[in-house]
């Protein structure tokens, strides 16, 4: 009888929550699905820009009312689009309360859909978040090439590639719980921020690894890790005073990304009576004579043939990928984006974009790729130029490949008017064109470009002045995994060798490269110089924040001086094989009111400034008393 009346009563308690369920909900939302998508999936309250758009998908959501009832929340706008299974609602939420509420789209009086959307009450502190800046440096990595730190997540249910490192261009395995066992070594050299390639699910048939074919713009790759890993990461990382660095591709989405199959409109990709590709001649886009073809070609063309072209004119699109940006920084805490592809995408979005995100997050940093070896081009897409077209990027920083081509070739080829060390000053002479130059960031390579070490022809002391000039140049330093490990590759022969694994990253790697142990003498001496020079920048606001004063190299020496108003460095580079006898007499400029200087690389004292001997392939780098 016991046992007959506690199965009763669990009965009648279950009945009558159904009951009081059915009666409580309105008519025909008890049969109710979600949509298949929804996103961005939550939002916050308090945000600068208080119009949200909300983008549902689902089989004739189209064609259904949207009701919303929440306390400060009013729909601005629904837009229906050519697909019938998209909507797009425009909210109000500027005076919204933070907490859940059920959006509806009914039709004919029925809730064919329902999803329970979320404001979040946002941290007070996050608008205010220091991002990247002018004291950090900036350590690449490629995640499926870096480590490995739980192969359960090597092949996943329904992604299309699976892992195989026999395959230099294949997936290899590395992780999210890979980086994060790894912090040490990148905190240990002295860097204080991570750029990591794109993290974004490219579930893609083939060559997925390197991230820059999006297929789900909320959603971190399952093989890396999970959403909920990701912000895991920037917390372990945020401990050991390591910002991330979030790599974003606007310009195009992989042509396996899930909306590919039911686009919203026919306007939302740039689509060609047969595949075009781009030209890739970004100077069409600043030159006062270009065609409209050209142009067109540049900025339309597909940059493969599996990566659709995103039209950033199409408003849905614009705003879509705005409030994306934005979710990942409020959601993950990242502290700063490098924006893939910058002139390649619409210009006009990509500077609407970034001022969008920089009203958000005034101290933030954005990093725009424009790959142009040409200081006046690359010098268009830094924010805050006088340019001849009135145009403004807002982009707070850009890589300077003008001085990445000349790093490559100054410490190898024959002296001359304009080659060897007078490439780096005629470069630097330049910086009049930049709104900010410093606050450029400054790079030997990257994971698209010939390995650094094989640009100085695989020569350990040419390497060193090569880093040398990085790490005390103007600018923010960034340097590409295993040139601490002497990687070389060239380009031309697959990205695959240029991405290596990093040994040691992987269970039952024969070798540990992470440790000093695993390396050889060689590696551990460019480790040693990577070190001792980042934790010398990170106490010397001279070499950060104070200014830039060079002279022009003769006999292929070049000094110059960072200096602000209690320190001066000297840096001398003697790019010559044999070593020099330097008169000090012509530095005085820089040097006058000082004594001497100790060379932090060696611990050597140099006293007074009468000549010095210069050894051959050789930096110093002086701390002036």
């Amino acid at each position: 009888m016991k046992r007959f009346a506690k199965i009763t009563g669990i009965t009648i308690l279950r009945f009558g929550l159904l009951f009081f369920l059915f009666f409580s909900l309105p008519a025909g939302l008890w049969a109710a699905t979600e949509p298949d998508r929804v996103e961005p999936p939550f939002w916050w309250t308090d945000m600068v820009h208080t119009r949200l758009q909300i983008m549902a998908w689902g089989e004739n959501i189209g064609n259904t009312r949207v009701e919303i009832d929440h306390p400060g929340v009013s729909v601005k706008e629904v837009v229906a689009v050519e697909s019938p299974n998209y909507l797009f609602i425009y909210i109000d939420i500027e005076d919204a309360m933070s907490g859940s509420f059920p959006i509806r789209f009914v039709s004919e009086g029925e809730t064919l859909y329902a999803y329970d959307y979320e404001l979040r009450r946002r941290d007070p502190h996050s608008r205010y978040r220091e991002g990247l800046n002018i004291s950090d440096a900036v350590y690449l990595l490629m995640p499926d090439r870096f480590a490995n730190g739980d192969p359960t997540l090597d092949d996943q249910p329904g992604m299309l590639e699976r892992a195989d490192r026999s395959n230099p261009d294949g997936r290899h395995g590395g992780d999210l719980q890979g980086i994060i066992n790894n912090l040490d070594h990148i905190s240990g050299m002295g860097f204080s921020a991570i750029w990591l390639n794109p993290v974004l699910e490219n579930n893609q048939p083939i060559y997925s690894y390197h991230g820059y074919a999006t297929t789900d713009y909320y959603k971190i790759d399952p093989r890396f890790g999970t959403n909920e890993d990701y912000v895991r990461l920037i917390e372990k990382a945020e401990e050991k005073g390591i910002k991330i660095i979030k790599d974003i591709i606007l310009n195009h989405c992989g042509h396996h990304h899930w909306w590919m199959d039911d686009l919203p409109s026919s306007d939302w990709i740039h689509q060609w009576d047969s595949f075009t590709r781009t030209t890739y001649r970004m100077t069409t886009i600043v030159d006062p004579h270009a065609s409209q073809h050209d142009f067109d070609r540049m900025v339309k063309g597909w940059f493969d043939t599996n990566m659709p072209d995103l039209n950033q004119q199409n408003r849905l699109l614009a705003h879509y990928l705005k409030q994306n940006s934005v979710w990942w920084i409020e959601y993950a805490g990242i502290r700063g984006i490098r924006m893939d592809t910058q002139p390649y995408a619409d210009r006009f979005f990509m500077s609407d974009w970034a001022r969008y995100i920089m009203d958000e997050y005034p101290y933030f940093m954005i990093i725009g790729e424009a790959w142009i070896g040409i200081p006046a081009m690359i010098s268009y897409y830094q924010g805050g130029k006088e340019n001849h077209d009135g145009y403004d990027s807002h982009f707070p920083s850009v890589f300077d490949f003008a001085l990445y081509d000349d790093i490559g070739r100054a410490f190898t080829e024959e002296p001359g008017w304009s080659a060897g060390m007078i490439r780096l000053y005629n470069t630097l002479a330049q910086d009049f064109l930049y709104p900010d130059p410093y606050n450029l960031v400054v790079f030997g390579d990257n994971h698209d470009t010939d390995r650094i070490f094989t640009k100085v022809g695989e020569d350990l002391d040419k390497l060193r002045m090569a880093l040398t000039f990085i790490f005390t140049t103007r600018g923010i330093p960034q340097v590409y995994t295993g040139t601490e490990l002497l990687e070389s590759a060239y380009e031309y022969d697959g990205h695959g060798l240029l991405r290596a694994n990093f040994p040691g990253g992987w269970p039952g790697d024969p070798v540990d490269k992470f440790t000093r142990e695993g390396r050889t003498d060689e590696q551990n001496a460019i480790v040693d110089h990577i070190s001792t020079l980042l934790h010398f920048r990170k106490n010397t606001p001279a070499l950060y924040n104070g200014w830039l004063m060079q002279f022009v190299p003769e006999d292929n020496i070049y000094v110059y001086f960072r200096y602000d108003d209690t320190d001066v460095v000297m840096v001398v580079l003697n790019s010559n094989e044999n070593d020099i006898r330097l008169d000090l007499e012509r530095f005085r400029e820089g040097w006058d009111g000082y004594a001497g200087g100790m060379d932090v690389l060696t611990g050597e004292t140099y006293e007074g400034f009468d000549t010095w001997t210069i050894p051959g392939n050789a930096g110093l780098v002086l701390e002036l008393f």
